[in-house]
């Protein structure tokens, strides 16, 4: 920085400048503690890997139908020719069975013969001669793939699953679930070269990130609304996620659910309400990996991620992972400088019974310049025309980032029939930044000028929580139950700092100056709040028509108690008590078998917003309110690729910021209907498409006085589209090519829809290289984002940021 800074703190400070020694020392001791267990694996490598046991619950039926679920629920590929199962029927198959124990058991008495193939898949042959054998018609090849974790194998193209988690739900298929989901694959993550958790869900239309990177944080929208960074969940559970942005390195699967999930998830910490963002943490596999990836980010951040997993002891049962990331570098903001590291391990323990896991990462980032968050003049008709994305708005900002958690789940199997399970996990973070600040009439004008003062604002959060349950699968009069019963309990402990510089410099967006150094006494955060969100839970699906129709409701009672504190004496200055009963209903039927029409309506309890920093009543926090989703929808698999289109409905209280007061407060209602269309898979082999559309009405309600009654809500577009492909050349083996399109049309930006927010489309493009050197498996990346260096906004309520410009990112990942 050019400019004279005060010291960054005293010794109260909770975030002590750290050099890139520390980061480095802080990778190394994780790296150094992992060591000896996963080096002590490789002397048994040699030694032939027992197949795991797995829970299987498939109906009776056709012998191909049979063994086509079969395939799908035990991961495996199977290959046959139709005609070898012809006119059979199976009894199904219950309870659990190793992968080859459970085929043969199915196969048993039809003189089919099962041939393990080298690469683990099966091809199931009849003798020829054999009773029932005709004449050879083409094979048919059933795709399994699920992993060391049991998640739901890839479907076609290996860049979504087939399946995902929806909380006390459990695990299910999509076209089993009432639900619209998205479960993105390990795969997905690497082929864009994801480095956080917004690079990921940014590929559907009803999703979009709020805010570009390098900037504070990451929020995001789904169906209209938003949803923070503190709000997604981890393995399940809410509270132990970053406030700022997630590692991509730490994840295996993103599972993304649409519209309120208050009864699969429980509340949110923050209240967030268009959907679920949940990330599912990696697992070591059954192969040994070493995995060592560089990479580089425009302008000049370099770094590596190193990526290790082994399983050990008796039938591979246990397993590490471990991730370390270290970057350091220019970013693209003008006198932009990122310093990061993470480092993250996962131990688990897989029994004929008993399942275990624990997982602990840590970060750290540093960031100098970083994309400020701009509000606009009331007296502003016009937006102005986003500067460069390379610009620093408020330049000579600060930003220090930390974040550590520890999470553990246990499931045990009392029966075939009865799991119980325990979770639980603790986080801690903190942030400190310089806050750059240009409210009302000092706010950014037509014309880009902006009168803008300085100020540190440090927070801190701390959060336990743990949820207990049992689930159990029963039949009643040929009717299938899934039962779970569940508590959760979430206490979070929140606490600030802030302090203004007073005077206020004059500048530009598209010329900006440097911000007044900050001078006085940084004080450590005090608490500001303290929140109790407990709640008992009652579900179950509800199975019939040989599982074509899957009806799924529940109950979930819900508790929120919240006390909040003055920063500055630390008496107490108001609190609240409420409690509800949040339903769920939802019904799938399946007039094909590839075919699904589903419905539901879910309606919750959701903790009340918090006025944000930069509002006169920053930090406040409201009374709890309802919310209730309508929704309906069919989707339909085509065996290489799925479509679905779905319709909704979402209302809740609507949340604004007094441009003229600056005060943040409930006006009303905001209800939005929406239509969503978008198809997945491979439509032919090596070509992979991902393509959506969402069309939004979304509109204010019963506001004060009537004022902006039937008014657009802001911030909401009326229409997204995405589309991205990703082609395996024919004639360079090994060599891909994707593309990505995103447009977000215009959007009202304030209440009164007296201005509007333009139009954007971004377009980005990529290649992959995958061969082998000296023997590695080595795949070469480059991807470049806003092709086209674009300049346009991005907005999060009444605040609007600059996207990133032009970002090349390259990388070499190797096998070793």
């Amino acid at each position: 920085m050019n400019h004279p800074k005060a010291p960054r703190r005293q010794p109260t400070r909770i975030l002590p400048r750290s050099a890139p020694a520390r980061l480095a020392a802080r990778l190394a001791l994780a790296a150094a503690a992992a060591a000896p267990v996963l080096a002590a694996p490789l002397a048994a490598q040699a030694q032939a890997q027992a197949q795991p046991v797995r829970q299987f619950d498939i109906p009776a039926g056709p012998l191909e139908d049979v063994l086509g679920r079969y395939g799908r629920q035990a991961g495996i590929m199977l290959s046959f020719r139709p005609q070898i199962a012809a006119g059979l029927q199976s009894p199904g198959l219950q309870g659990r069975h190793t992968v080859r124990g459970g085929l043969d058991i199915l196969l048993a008495g039809t003189g089919i013969q099962v041939m393990p193939q080298p690469n683990g898949s099966y091809v199931l042959e009849r003798p020829a001669g054999a009773a029932g054998s005709v004449t050879q018609l083409p094979t048919l090849t059933v795709a399994g793939g699920a992993d060391a974790q049991g998640l739901p194998p890839a479907y076609a193209g290996g860049q979504l699953a087939q399946g995902g988690g929806l909380g006390v739900l459990g695990t299910g298929d999509v076209m089993d679930v009432p639900f619209h989901t998205t479960n993105y694959t390990a795969q997905a993550l690497r082929d864009v070269q994801a480095r956080t958790l917004a690079d990921v869900v940014v590929n559907e239309a009803s999703v979009r990130t709020l805010t570009s990177s390098n900037g504070f944080g990451e929020d995001f929208q789904i169906r209209g609304f938003t949803v923070g960074s503190g709000d997604v969940g981890l393995n399940g559970l809410y509270g132990l996620t970053s406030g700022n942005r997630m590692p991509a390195a730490i994840m295996e699967r993103v599972e993304v659910l649409k519209g309120p999930g208050t009864l699969m998830y429980g509340i949110s910490p923050n209240g967030s309400i268009g959907g679920n963002i949940n990330i599912v943490t990696k697992r070591a596999g059954d192969e040994p990996l070493t995995r060592l990836t560089t990479t580089y980010e425009s302008k000049s951040v370099l770094g590596g991620h190193l990526d290790m997993g082994r399983r050990f002891g008796e039938q591979d049962r246990w397993g590490i992972r471990f991730n370390g990331v270290y970057r350091n570098g220019d970013t693209s903001l003008d006198g932009g400088r990122q310093q990061y590291g993470m480092g993250a391990l996962a131990l688990d323990y897989r029994g004929a019974r008993l399942r275990w896991s624990l997982d602990a990462f840590s970060q750290h980032e540093e960031v100098d310049n970083f994309r400020s968050q701009n509000g606009f003049s009331p007296s502003v008709t016009r937006i102005p025309a986003a500067p460069s994305g390379h610009r620093a708005i408020y330049s000579g900002t600060e930003l220090t980032i930390r974040d550590s958690t520890v999470a553990s789940r246990l499931e045990y199997d009392v029966s075939d029939r009865l799991m119980v399970f325990a979770s639980g996990g603790y986080r801690y973070g903190a942030t400190e930044q310089d806050f750059p600040e240009a409210r009302g009439a000092n706010a950014v004008d037509m014309d880009g000028n902006l009168r803008a003062s300085n100020a540190w604002y440090d927070a801190y959060s701390r959060t336990k929580t743990g949820e207990v349950g049992a689930r159990a699968r029963f039949e009643t009069l040929g009717v299938k139950h899934t039962l779970t019963l569940s508590a959760s309990r979430l206490d979070q402990e929140q606490g600030n700092f802030y302090l203004s510089g007073g005077g206020s410099t004059p500048t530009n967006i598209y010329d900006p100056v440097e911000l007044p150094p900050m001078t006085g006494h940084r004080a450590s955060p005090s608490k500001a709040s303290e929140t109790e969100l407990s709640s008992f839970s009652v579900t179950d699906t509800l199975s019939l028509a040989q599982d074509r129709i899957l009806i799924t409701g529940g109950l979930r009672r819900q508790k929120v108690a919240l006390d909040n504190f003055s920063t500055a004496t630390g008496a107490r200055t108001s609190s609240y008590d409420a409690s509800a009963t949040s339903p769920l209903a939802g019904i799938v039927v399946k007039p094909w078998s590839n075919v699904s029409v589903y419905g539901n309506f879910t309606s919750g309890l959701t903790r009340g917003g918090i006025a944000p920093a930069g509002t006169a009543n920053a930090g406040e926090v409201f009374a709890p309110y309802k919310s209730k989703q309508y929704e309906a929808g069919v989707k339909v698999d085509w065996g290489q690729a799925i479509t679905s289109v779905s319709v909704f409905q979402i209302d809740r209280p609507n949340a604004i910021t007094d441009p003229v007061s600056n005060i943040y407060s409930y006006d009303g209602e905001q209800r939005n209907r929406g239509l969503e269309l978008s198809a997945f898979g491979e439509l032919m082999p090596g070509l992979r498409v991902m393509a959506s559309a969402t069309f939004y009405d979304a509109t204010l309600r019963r506001t004060a006085g009537g004022v902006n009654q039937g008014n657009d809500a802001n911030g909401v577009p009326r229409r997204t589209f995405n589309l991205g492909v990703d082609w395996d050349t024919p004639w360079v083996p090994g060599l891909s090519l994707n593309a990505r399109a995103i447009h977000t049309s215009s959007m009202p930006f304030n209440p009164q829809n007296t201005i509007e927010l333009p139009s954007w489309t971004r377009y980005d493009v990529g290649a992959r290289y995958h061969t082998e050197i000296m023997g590695r498996s080595v795949v070469l990346r480059a991807n470049v984002e806003n092709v086209f260096d674009k300049n346009y906004w991005l907005t999060s309520g009444t605040f609007a940021t600059v996207a990133a410009p032009r970002t090349v990112l390259l990388s070499a990942q190797i096998d070793f």
